[in-house]
């Protein structure tokens, strides 16, 4: 399986690049703060599932995108915390995150079903 042809891994490259264009706003001393940490998880996740990818099994595959799924739950966290501190101003962001999740979500199902003996 190819990662660059996964709808999945296009949409959270796509999201990376809206995290960076939200982030650059932030104030700059949360540079090496909370930005660091948002802009860290946003690149772990379709960094995890192009390594998962490229492993050679789906038992492989599926660790890593359990993996990217920790990941996305940390950046909702992060930016959830954003919003609190009035660093983010839109909401706008969940809904990708949301999708991101839902695509991750049938992935792991579809692999399960498939290999109905891989436990996670």
């Amino acid at each position: 399986m190819n990662h660059k042809d996964l709808d999945i891994w296009k949409k959270s490259i796509s999201l990376v690049t809206e995290i960076y264009s939200i982030t650059k706003d932030f104030p700059k001393e949360e540079i090496f703060g909370i930005v660091n940490q948002i802009r860290r998880a946003s690149v772990s996740i379709p960094s995890n599932i192009a390594e998962g990818c490229a492993r050679t099994s789906d038992k492989d595959l599926l660790r890593f995108l359990a993996i990217a799924t920790g990941s996305l739950a940390e950046l909702e966290t992060q930016l959830l915390i954003s919003q609190e501190l009035g660093y983010l101003k839109s909401d706008s962001i969940f809904k990708q995150i949301d999708k991101i999740g839902q695509l991750l979500s049938g992935l792991k199902r579809h692999l399960k079903n498939k290999n109905s003996n891989i436990n996670l």
